[in-house]
């Protein structure tokens, strides 16, 4: 997929972890501006790789990029620290959340805002612009975030994201530990964060349904590669797609074991 306002192009990258481990095996795919691509696949298919690969956040896993690149608006950002990226933009929300335990929700959002240079106004009113797009967290602003549940404190990872004001947000794994009830919250901000803001998001998940609901286009990568790529919708019908990931076929939900039976049956790659 490769259009004309294309934000992001990763060309056939390798990544080698520990000069010996090769992760990512001639990784390809593209971004729109203003759109949502997921990175699709099982635990250890190199979704995080993939975007530690683009945020410039591999040094500190003693990994690089050996081959292939990375290109942010035509420019190669490879050579770029994650600071210069920041700069640029592009903001990475962790897999795992990460707040600042010890500050307040606020205190939290807040530190996201550290780079920017327009004044107590501006972050202010993208204060104001967090908390309406995540009113939770202006319930719970003064409490500490060790205290908050998971949804709380994945929602404060993404807000803190956007006080910096980005053009684009890495976000890995967001479905991860949260009730069902949570993710379709979550989500459903990043849709109107989309579509109403204009920010851009590729987004590495497990959860091949939920991702396929919110995004644009998908990329499902298998051991270091991509496997299969498409619109999102036509994901959603593709018979592999609904057998392999969500556990579907025309028959019906297919059973763990039966599924497990068919990964090892499939052939993916020649």
């Amino acid at each position: 997929m490769t259009t004309a306002n294309t934000i992001l192009n990763v060309n056939s990258i390798e990544v080698i972890y520990n000069h010996v481990i090769l992760v990512l095996k001639g990784v390809s795919f593209t971004v729109p501006e203003r759109g949502i691509v997921a990175l699709l696949g099982g635990n250890g298919a190199g979704k995080t790789t993939t975007l530690r690969a683009v945020s410039n956040l591999l040094h500190g896993e003693r990994g690089e990029v050996t081959k292939g690149s990375i290109e942010l608006r035509n420019e190669r950002i490879e050579a770029l620290t994650p600071a210069d990226l920041v700069k640029r933009g592009v903001i990475q929300v962790m897999e795992g959340r990460h707040c600042f335990g010890h500050l307040t929700i606020e205190e939290n959002l807040l530190t996201g805002a550290y780079t920017r240079t327009d004044g107590k106004g501006g972050v202010a009113a993208t204060l104001d612009k967090v908390y309406n797009y995540f009113p939770r967290l202006k319930t719970r602003r003064t409490s500490q975030a060790a205290y908050t549940s998971g949804g709380e404190q994945q929602m404060c990872a993404i807000g803190r994201a956007l006080m910096a004001n980005p053009n684009m947000v890495l976000l890995d794994e967001p479905s991860m530990g949260l009730a069902p009830q949570i993710v379709d919250e979550v989500f459903s901000i990043v849709k109107d964060l989309n579509q109403k803001e204009g920010v851009t998001f590729l987004l590495a998940e497990q959860n091949t349904n939920m991702a396929l609901r919110y995004a644009d286009f998908g990329y499902i990568l298998e051991n270091g590669r991509v496997v299969m790529e498409g619109a999102a919708a036509e994901l959603r019908n593709n018979e592999d797609v609904k057998e392999f990931y969500l556990g579907l076929s025309s028959q019906g939900r297919k059973s763990f074991r039966e599924v497990k039976h068919y990964r090892r049956r499939k052939r993916w790659l020649a």
